[in-house]
């Protein structure tokens, strides 16, 4: 089976995020059933998992968005960044003045000098003066995950980061991504593209209705499914996983 290597796991990392147990229920539905997963620093981990797995729920809840019926998480909202798929900037403000807002509403303690930063991190500089709204898509998104780093965590959450851009932007935020986790930032995300779970995490987490069914390398994925699956890459490894656990 070909497939192209994996970000190797960072050397000796310890937990930076726990959840053990988590249990999340809407009305009779279990939307999360006793999930529990660890990342380490600077790990970049992927949740994947068919439509209604339960993937935003988690990550909402490890954000704090939503509570959990049961379970535990080892940090606080507070020290975890959140960046939803759905951009929570405002399209009349410059990039600057968002940035400057929601480091004021996370009472950031020096706001001016986190902004300058946030621009310079995330290569915004020469679009600090533009409007959100006339913004591509991709430099949205970039802006979007500025927000959600003005508390500096170590922390941070993206929920399919990269579901509306096309293959450059995604290629240029990806990047972006990669040098936050090589800087120390542990990173988890949604996606339904499998291909950006085995090219870029360390770490994948499948989820299927609400259940946790995997945690581990994409390597050891594919060995899970083993030869007589005749999976060819890892899609149709990550596709027979799921027939083999009957989803």
């Amino acid at each position: 089976m070909e497939r192209t290597a994996s970000r190797a796991a960072p050397a000796g990392t310890q937990a930076v995020l726990a959840a053990e147990g988590l249990v999340k229920r809407f009305g009779t539905r279990e939307a999360l059933r006793g999930v529990s997963l660890e990342a380490g620093r600077g790990e970049l981990v992927a949740v994947i998992g068919p439509n209604g797995a339960g993937k935003t729920t988690l990550l909402s809840i490890l954000a704090g968005i939503q509570r959990a019926d049961e379970g535990d998480i080892s940090r606080t909202p507070a020290e975890i960044g959140w960046v939803p798929q759905q951009a929570a900037v405002y399209g009349k403000l410059t990039v600057k003045e968002n940035l400057e807002l929601f480091a004021r509403l996370e009472r950031v303690v020096d706001p001016a000098a986190t902004v300058e930063r946030m621009l310079d991190l995330t290569g915004l500089r020469d679009r600090a003066g533009d409007q959100v709204a006339k913004l591509s898509s991709g430099n949205r998104q970039r802006v979007n995950i500025a927000v959600g780093l003005l508390g500096e965590p170590e922390v941070l959450l993206l929920d399919e980061p990269s579901a509306s851009l096309d293959p450059r932007q995604r290629a240029r935020l990806w990047e972006f991504i990669l040098a936050l986790a090589g800087e120390g930032t542990t990173v988890l995300y949604s996606t339904h593209d499998v291909q950006e779970a085995e090219r870029h995490a360390n770490q994948v987490v499948v989820l299927a209705d609400g259940e946790l069914l995997f945690a581990g390398s994409p390597r050891r994925l594919e060995e899970t499914v083993g030869e007589a699956s005749e999976a060819r890459d890892f899609e149709s490894a990550f596709v027979a996983f799921l027939h083999q656990r009957g989803h």
